[in-house]
């Protein structure tokens, strides 16, 4: 059954509220509604601030947008390639990332980057993840345009060969960097700080507007590039913008985040039972969902094995594959 836009936009946000709520009140300092209150408004005591201001907020802001990010991307990729199984690594994005988080984890681990707060680890990241993006689409590219069946292909080959010197990476690491990129690759969002959030955030928002303004050529390309491009969509355009804005957003969500797996193949999926194919309302709803999803992973790691954390890409995982 199809829901109006505002039923389905309080189905999504009034637990994704809660759900913030939860994850700034549950911890191995357990604190009240009223600490938090307190705290938020500047007069709790240091500790408090400490534990809220900079943990559990930041950690909570940066589910949300680091969900948000892969939702989006997801629900644009899946209309794109006009295929459901379509996902934020179906472009190589993820594959280069993790590539570049092992060389600088393995190979590079004494390297410093003084100029940049986030870290090499998720600098390099975030490369790998563009140049791999640039590689697969210029091998889609032809004399006719973009050849979406092609990126495809490219895009599982540069992924699958990525992945192949990850594992030679693997086998060269020693048992701490061993760890760390195993952790890497698996996800966690116990990096978050401030200025991860604000990326994040900010990338979110820019990618949110462009692509709630291009929800009507998003739906024509649903009926086919023909018939698109009779309704006067500048199709190759749309491709172009949206493959490299793709590649950049989930390459900023998975250098902040690492590796988290089925939050952009799921989200929209789910939404669209709710809502409907057309973007003008999957978009806004699968932000929405894809921030309540994840955030319901991070606090169900965290509770879990509690004081250990389990990695947040391997609830996703166990959330995502039966679905």
């Amino acid at each position: 059954m199809r829901l109006p836009m505002h039923w389905s936009l309080s189905l999504l946000a009034t637990p994704l509220l809660v759900l913030a709520l939860l994850s700034l009140l549950s911890g191995a300092m357990p604190l009240t509604l009223s600490e938090i209150w307190l705290t938020l408004w500047g007069q709790g005591d240091s500790t408090h601030q400490l534990v809220i201001w900079q943990i559990r907020l930041p950690r909570s802001l940066m589910a949300m947008a680091v969900g948000a990010l892969l939702a989006l991307s997801g629900a644009v990729l899946q209309g794109l390639f006009r295929n459901p199984l379509a996902d934020p690594g179906i472009i190589g994005v993820s594959g280069g990332a993790a590539l570049g988080a092992g060389l600088a984890i393995v190979l590079l681990p004494t390297l410093s980057l003084p100029w940049l707060t986030l870290g090499s680890t998720t600098f390099l990241a975030f490369v790998g993840g563009m140049l791999t993006t640039l590689l697969v689409y210029r091998l889609g590219r032809n004399a006719l345009g973009t050849s979406m069946t092609m990126m495809l292909l490219a895009g599982v080959a540069v992924g699958a060969i990525a992945f192949s010197v990850l594992g030679l990476l693997n086998y060269v690491a020693d048992d701490e960097q061993l760890r760390d990129l195993s952790l890497w690759q698996m996800g966690s969002l116990a990096g978050a700080s401030w200025p991860r959030v604000i990326l994040t955030s900010l990338m979110g928002l820019l990618f949110w507007g462009w692509s709630q303004r291009q929800a009507g050529a998003l739906n024509a390309l649903l009926l086919g590039e023909p018939e698109a491009r009779h309704l006067g969509v500048h199709v190759e355009r749309l491709k172009r913008h949206a493959i490299f804005l793709c590649a950049l957003t989930v390459g900023i969500a998975v250098a902040a985040a690492g590796m988290i797996g089925f939050i952009g193949l799921m989200v929209p999926h789910l939404v669209r039972l709710i809502s409907g194919p057309d973007y003008r309302r999957l978009l806004p709803l699968s932000a929405i969902g894809g921030a309540l999803l994840l955030l319901l992973a991070d606090l169900l790691a965290r509770q879990l094995a509690p004081p250990a954390e389990v990695p947040v890409g391997l609830i996703t995982a166990l959330l995502g594959a039966p679905f």
